[in-house]
């Protein structure tokens, strides 16, 4: 299976190339973090790919999947995982910087790596979307106003792609669960600890992500703990 996911440097992003590359299948990745970018590249040769990409700017995506369909088939599963979460503070003091920061990442870069390779899966009237969400999409808490605003975007964006895509294809908004990432650790300092690190959380994960299809189309799902 071919496997395209966002935000591979750090993370869940991370922990899912490790476990999906172990069970054969081929993955293309993309991050922002130059370093991390080349440490994948040596780990992971031909026919893996991974590029250093912000998918919060359009043409750089552009790019980037251009020369993914270049010279090969479409992606068979679509992940959008890159994030990023917002300084806790109350709504009223996140600045224009850091909302549109976080919108950039968040929303545009969704709907960046949609617009550009989805065209492909769709010709092909195959293929399974799963845009990251998170139980901060479904729910909301006190200073993370602008990440819950995000997810919940995410969650109706994916829904309403899923009314549009043609039988035989799905999208599906997926919450991962609470796991012990950096991004959590910027929340609940310590208390992340009490959660699945990102390896753990992966080898369930990764099967689950796999037999996603037709039947899941639209709904809102979440990984199993």
């Amino acid at each position: 299976m071919k496997i395209v996911i966002t935000g591979v440097t750090r993370g869940l992003g991370r922990a899912l190339v490790e476990e999906l590359v172990a069970a054969g299948h081929t993955v293309i990745g993309c991050g922002r973090s130059g370093p991390a970018i080349f440490d994948l590249r040596m780990t992971h040769g031909a026919p893996h790919d991974f590029t250093c990409v912000d998918v919060g700017l359009d043409t750089k995506v552009a790019l980037w999947a251009a020369k993914v369909l270049e010279h090969d088939e479409p992606p068979d599963l679509l992940i959008n995982n890159a994030a990023v979460i917002n300084r806790l503070a109350p709504l009223w003091e996140q600045d224009d910087r850091e909302f549109t920061r976080l919108v950039d990442a968040n929303i545009r870069g969704v709907q960046n790596v949609i617009r550009h390779f989805v065209p492909a899966m769709v010709a092909r009237d195959r293929g399974v979307i799963v845009n990251f969400s998170s139980g901060w999409g479904r729910s909301v808490a006190p200073q993370v106003a602008s990440y819950c605003m995000s997810k919940w975007a995410v969650e109706g964006l994916t829904r309403a792609l899923a009314a549009e895509l043609p039988a035989g294809m799905a999208a599906v908004p997926l919450n991962p669960g609470v796991i012990d990432t950096e991004m959590l650790r910027s929340c609940w300092g310590d208390g992340a600890g009490d959660y699945p690190q990102p390896e753990a959380w992966a080898r369930r994960a990764a099967p689950f992500l796999l037999a996603l299809g037709p039947k899941d189309n639209g709904q809102a799902l979440t990984v199993p703990s």
